[in-house]
């Protein structure tokens, strides 16, 4: 991760509607869900919905897989990591041992193994 992608990934978590989508997703986990879900979910009318899930996937914070005549979106959970990672990095004085564990596995235990696979 550097200080673009991060900024990229920022801005885009910058508009409401984006930050409840993904954090919905990232409830999910590796289910995910399709798009009437997330609308139905959020309240969100399916054209906003899709402009934004669209404005998501361009910054990499979620992945989209063609299930049938449904998209299911998923969080990308080792984007999050690499994210949580580079933002505490020289956490506590450069001393991360002191601040508490921020290693993939005890911030998402279900997405540590997904996360060592893509590194």
């Amino acid at each position: 991760m550097n200080k673009n992608s991060a900024i990229t990934i920022f801005e885009s978590l910058s508009s409401p509607v984006r930050l409840d989508i993904y954090r919905l997703l990232i409830k999910q986990g590796m289910d995910g869900m399709v798009a009437g879900e997330i609308a139905a979910s959020l309240d969100l009318p399916s054209t906003n919905l899709s402009f934004h899930l669209k404005a998501l996937t361009h910054a990499a914070l979620i992945n989209v897989e063609q299930e049938g005549r449904f998209l299911r979106y998923r969080a990308n959970l080792p984007l999050m990591i690499d994210l949580i990672a580079y933002l505490t990095d020289e956490c506590c004085g450069g001393k991360p041992q002191t601040c508490g564990d921020f290693s993939a596995a005890a911030i998402c235990p279900q997405c540590s193994d997904q996360h060592s696979a893509v590194r």
